[in-house]
């Protein structure tokens, strides 16, 4: 027998509900609207109207923003629980064509979006031209579970069960120099002749330099004037002969205005994966955006 739901129940908008969790999850009306899209005014109107329709008030409206009253602390975990059974909907509604057209959001670090995705995307357009693509660049893990990418170009293998990942390739990360640079230097032959020499640094916590001192390195900090997190402006300072940078080699090797740097360094090796949520399975799109991934970085 079927248990059917008393809707009349239900005395408030859903839409209300979503407007109240992510407020509460962003922390500020302002970027919750930027989140949603919406007005700020708007979307302060639908959190009153909800507080108006459950009889309860959600938040505490403070001079730095708003805080989360008893009521809304305990309200929230009921609508995170609507907000994932939402986008558990969304998933399998929008998975479900069969299709090979459409929208296909990838995300990628700005080194390998710049530089190894293009030739990729280039061939899959010409096999599948009515699938549109969006890269997502960020050196961060995007959360694909809330839909901030479809598939995910990354170097650590995903812990969340509701993930599927394929390990393309052990890639090899080198020490890459401008020629002009590496003749300031005079071309050391080996790690202890580069003590003089400038790095540029892409990590914030400065793991560059410990990684280089375990590998026989002689570097202290003033060997690294210049930090980075972006590998693309990395990348473009080596370039340019302002000092040493670490990089994939496949990109590395590939361009002809640097070199490497360091006679039989041993490279630095990494996992290279494609990481998808598991709905993939259910959208011929996105199968063929994977395995074109798949193809493209393992190769």
């Amino acid at each position: 027998m079927r248990i059917r739901m008393d809707w009349r129940s239900v005395t408030f908008d859903w839409n209300r509900a979503r407007a109240f969790l992510v407020t509460a999850e962003e922390g500020s009306l302002s970027a919750a609207a930027r989140a949603l899209k919406l007005a700020q005014p708007t979307l302060g109107r639908q959190v009153e109207a909800l507080e108006a329709e459950l009889g309860v008030a959600l938040f505490e409206r403070t001079g730095r923003g708003l805080r989360l009253t008893p009521a809304g602390h305990e309200l929230l975990d009921h609508a995170r629980v609507m907000g994932e059974g939402a986008r558990a909907l969304s998933r399998a509604a929008w998975g479900q064509t069969e299709a090979i057209e459409g929208d296909v959001a990838i995300s990628a670090s700005d080194a390998y979006a710049g530089y190894l995705l293009p030739p990729i995307l280039e061939r899959l357009h010409r096999s599948e031209p009515r699938i549109r693509v969006e890269i997502v660049v960020s050196n961060d893990l995007s959360d694909l579970s809330r839909r901030e990418a479809d598939i995910a170009v990354r170097n650590v293998r995903p812990s969340e069960p509701d993930l599927i990942a394929r390990r393309v390739r052990d890639a090899q990360a080198r020490l890459f120099a401008a020629p002009a640079y590496l003749d300031r230097l005079g071309r050391p032959a080996d790690a202890a002749g580069f003590s003089a020499a400038e790095f540029i640094e892409i990590d914030a916590a400065g793991s560059l330099m410990g990684l280089l001192n375990a590998r026989g390195f002689p570097l202290t900090p003033e060997n690294f004037p210049y930090r980075c997190r972006n590998f693309t402006v990395m990348w473009e300072m080596v370039r340019r002969g302002l000092g040493l940078g670490i990089l994939d080699d496949r990109i590395g090797d590939s361009d002809p205005q640097v070199e490497r740097a360091v006679p039989g360094f041993a490279p630095i090796d990494f996992p290279v994966w494609i990481v998808a949520h598991r709905d993939i399975a259910r959208s011929r799109r996105l199968r063929v955006v994977f395995d074109a991934l798949v193809e493209g970085f393992g190769g």
